[in-house]
């Protein structure tokens, strides 16, 4: 070690030029015997900070990480760095804890003294040509835990998962109602909710204008036997005309007396959503007693928002997931998207038709709807993970060898399925990119831009203006 110290300060700088200081390294090096550099003192670096030196174990004093050992040769060359010299030149001082530089030694805005960076120091950093790369050691690569994923092609499949609620088929409501005036002398179907089938008798009523028409029909009948006697046929239009089943038609023909209450049976099966009358009450024709509805065909009314609107068309296939009852999934097919957009969730409905043999989806109930949209064929895809926001910027990390890091600016086209991110530029199909732990990667990338900007003349420096930090 003392044939170190001679070589770096035996000779004033007044007397000799000054030689390039990766050039005074290598001769301090070289200088070493073997059994010297065997014999070099075990110092421990931190691997995030590596200006962080000391001949014994540790913690950093910035990040607090566990000092490691460095190997015996690389040792050596830190004990020539760290040596005092007057050759070694301070480039810059860069704080530890942000991104601040400055040409002055101080603190920074947190505080904290700022460290010194030597020409040695930047000349040994070994970074490659690519602009604005930044390489990592391999050591701290694996102590970072840094994951790469692969940039692919393939189709841009977003599935829309959205809320939906179970809704009347419209075209399954039905009214019932009579021709003719008359009083309820008896409900047989006395509550809403009710379950009811084509035929079954709803009331019974008795309406002196249907027991008139049946009294005509019977005479016309007995007068000429048979159906095909003008007066006859047009007693029994009448009949048929106010609403009389064929099956009551036949029992008054074959009996040959009229009744006087009329069993009205139910023109359509369903379940009663409304009832409007009671035993004893007055009705007018075509005053609506029954609402049915035909539940074996439900919609679902699923709620899309103006963006997802793009790739959703009608005829598309999707799937209907249940709040309850297990896993249980509905295929159907969107009927159609209606044309206006609610003012209050900016949103649009699509109604998909869904069978309901079993009779498990109810109106109201809240159901999750997927829609896959292809939004195109073939896309270059990243995972999601590896993409930096802020702000305006997406940016990502491509691996390169030799632990060597390019930051990318992205320009993205959406999010798709698995967790991936469409890119229209900035990326090739191939490439390998940081999808964990590049955070680090971009705080170095900031403090080299920020360095940058410090070192770059501008002609406020070149008027010997004062350097400030970047960051005030």
């Amino acid at each position: 070690m003392k044939r170190l110290a001679h070589a770096t300060t035996s000779t004033p700088p007044s007397a000799k030029p000054r030689l390039p200081a990766l050039l005074l390294l290598a001769i301090a090096i070289a200088g070493l015997l073997p059994s010297q550099l065997h014999a070099a003192k075990q110092l421990y670096s931190c691997s995030m900070h590596p200006q962080i030196v000391r001949d014994e174990p540790g913690n950093c004093p910035i990040c607090g990480m566990s000092l490691v050992p460095l190997p015996k040769d690389r040792s050596a060359v830190r004990l020539a760095m760290n040596a005092p010299s007057a050759h070694r030149r301070i480039k810059y001082y860069k704080s530890t804890m942000s991104t601040e530089v400055s040409k002055n030694p101080g603190k920074d805005s947190m505080g904290m003294e700022m460290v010194p960076v030597y020409e040695e120091q930047h000349a040994e950093s070994d970074i490659p040509s690519v602009p604005e790369a930044i390489q990592v050691a391999p050591q701290v690569i694996q102590e970072m835990n840094f994951k790469t994923g692969v940039v692919t092609r393939g189709p841009a499949v977003r599935t829309i998962r959205t809320v939906g609620i179970v809704a009347y088929d419209e075209r399954g409501l039905r009214v019932v109602t009579t021709r003719f005036d008359g009083w309820i002398d008896k409900l047989d179907v006395d509550a809403t909710w009710a379950s009811v089938k084509a035929g079954e008798t709803l009331f019974e009523i008795y309406s002196p204008e249907l027991y008139n028409a049946e009294l005509n029909y019977l005479v016309a009948l007995k007068s000429t036997p048979g159906q095909t006697d003008p007066l006859t046929g047009a007693a029994l239009k009448r009949l048929r005309l106010l609403g009389v089943s064929d099956a009551f038609i036949a029992e008054i023909t074959r009996t040959g007396e009229a009744r006087r209450d009329y069993p009205f049976p139910s023109p359509f099966a369903g379940i009663v959503t409304a009832k409007d009358l009671v035993e004893g009450q007055m009705i007018k024709a075509g005053e609506p007693l029954f609402r049915l509805a035909d539940l074996s065909r439900v919609w679902v009314n699923a709620q899309l928002y103006e963006q997802d609107l793009q790739g959703v068309s009608q005829g598309q296939d999707v799937q209907v997931h249940l709040t309850y009852g297990g896993n249980a999934v509905y295929k159907g097919s969107i009927e159609q998207i209606l044309p206006q957009v609610q003012a209050e969730t900016r949103s649009a409905i699509a109604r998909i038709a869904l069978p309901n043999p079993d009779g498990r989806l109810r109106p109201g109930m809240f159901a999750v709807v997927r829609i896959p949209t292809q939004l195109a064929a073939s896309a270059l895809l990243v995972p999601d993970s590896a993409v930096l926001r802020s702000g305006e910027h997406n940016t990502a990390f491509v691996s390169l060898p030799g632990g060597v890091f390019e930051p990318r600016t992205l320009v993205l086209g959406g999010r798709v399925d698995d967790g991936r991110d469409i890119v229209l530029s900035g990326l090739k199909e191939g490439e390998r990119i940081v999808t964990s732990g590049q955070f680090m990667l971009d705080s170095e990338s900031q403090l080299r831009e920020a360095i940058q900007k410090l070192l770059k003349p501008t002609p406020a420096t070149a008027a010997g203006a004062p350097v400030s930090s970047p960051n005030p």
